[in-house]
């Protein structure tokens, strides 16, 4: 089988060694974003998916867009059987979209029709779902609406980060393709409409959504956490007496701790608990093994304290309070 791919970061490279690793495939174009720079030097990084290709020696297409018959002919001149799509980045016209002989087939991180859009595994750790999963669906020209061929559910753990739920998925995802590409030529594929009234939307992710707001539940600042890792990343702030400015403080996934006994600001470091930071939500502690003020190695929660906090000694410490701090984000 004739297989273009499509797609650009790590998930997508995972899903690629998947395709390879298939007898009956041959991928004959890899199709992927424009190098970008990267780091604090801004030197120009490939994308995994062509760093991949290239060690496999498969001729890789870098455009800007697939719009106009010039790009077109990019796809049709490979006589592609069926097109796999996995966190590419660019928009498939129409054109594209039936120009291979059985259309193409997307990997989404998420059971469709639920988190449709750019950020479906961490929007669901962030609203609390105990479990997601993966979707093979036959592409139209919506946003994630096509026909779902295949399912299949993975459990989000307690202490499970984006980043975890993102390298299962992404193996979930390849093994998954891989099943539904057999069934393509026997026609045994089944395809299955959406239904549009149980959808939910994941936005794409914004950096200023890392920050954490201490007058949520425990549980919210939890996954909000977890949603965040690795980027944009969790932080607060934190303010010493006396200071000019806020000190960042970014934040490792911890544990919810329990209910308050008396009423404290939302933020107040209430000590040590079991060698974690223990902060006061709106019900309950939130531990912290660990943080990492910016521009310094990270630290365990007793370093910080020995390193930090005690020059506070007798005064109340209350992260969150930095200028320009808003309300909650919205999730």
């Amino acid at each position: 089988m004739r297989i273009i791919f499509m797609g650009t970061p790590g998930f997508a490279a995972t899903v690629l060694e998947s395709i390879l690793s298939w007898p009956q495939g041959e991928v004959v174009g890899v199709f992927t974003q424009p190098d970008r720079p990267a780091g604090r030097g801004g030197k120009m990084r490939p994308p995994e998916v062509k760093q991949l290709a290239l060690a496999r020696g498969l001729p890789v297409f870098q455009p800007l867009t697939l719009k106009g018959e010039e790009h077109l002919r990019l796809v049709t001149d490979l006589a592609p059987d069926v097109a796999v799509v996995a966190a590419y980045g660019l928009i498939l016209p129409r054109a594209v979209l039936d120009a291979p002989r059985y259309g193409c087939l997307n990997v989404h991180a998420s059971l469709l029709p639920k988190y449709r859009g750019a950020a479906p595994i961490q929007r669901a750790i962030l609203d609390g779902e105990l479990a997601t999963g993966i979707t093979i669906m036959q592409m139209d020209a919506g946003l994630d609406t096509g026909d779902i061929c295949l399912q299949q559910t993975l459990i989000i753990g307690y202490q499970d980060t984006a980043a975890i739920i993102h390298d299962e998925l992404a193996a979930m995802g390849g093994a998954l393709l891989v099943k539904a590409l057999e069934r393509l030529e026997p026609g045994t594929l089944p395809r299955i409409p959406q239904n549009s009234d149980r959808a939910t939307y994941a936005a794409k992710l914004r950096k200023e959504e890392g920050e954490i707001f201490w007058n949520q539940p425990a549980m919210a600042v939890h996954n909000r956490i977890r949603a965040m890792h690795p980027w944009p990343g969790a932080y607060t702030f934190w303010k010493p007496a006396g200071a000019a400015e806020s000190i960042r403080l970014s934040l490792s996934p911890g544990l919810v701790g329990e209910p308050l006994t008396q009423p404290v600001p939302p933020g107040t470091v209430l000590g040590l608990t079991d060698d974690q930071l223990a902060v006061a939500c709106a019900d309950k502690a939130y531990l912290l093994p660990s943080l990492c003020p910016a521009g310094r190695c990270s630290m365990d929660a007793r370093a910080f304290i020995n390193g930090y906090l005690s020059r506070a000694a007798g005064e109340a410490v209350v992260l969150g309070e930095a200028e320009g701090s808003g309300e909650a984000v919205d999730s």
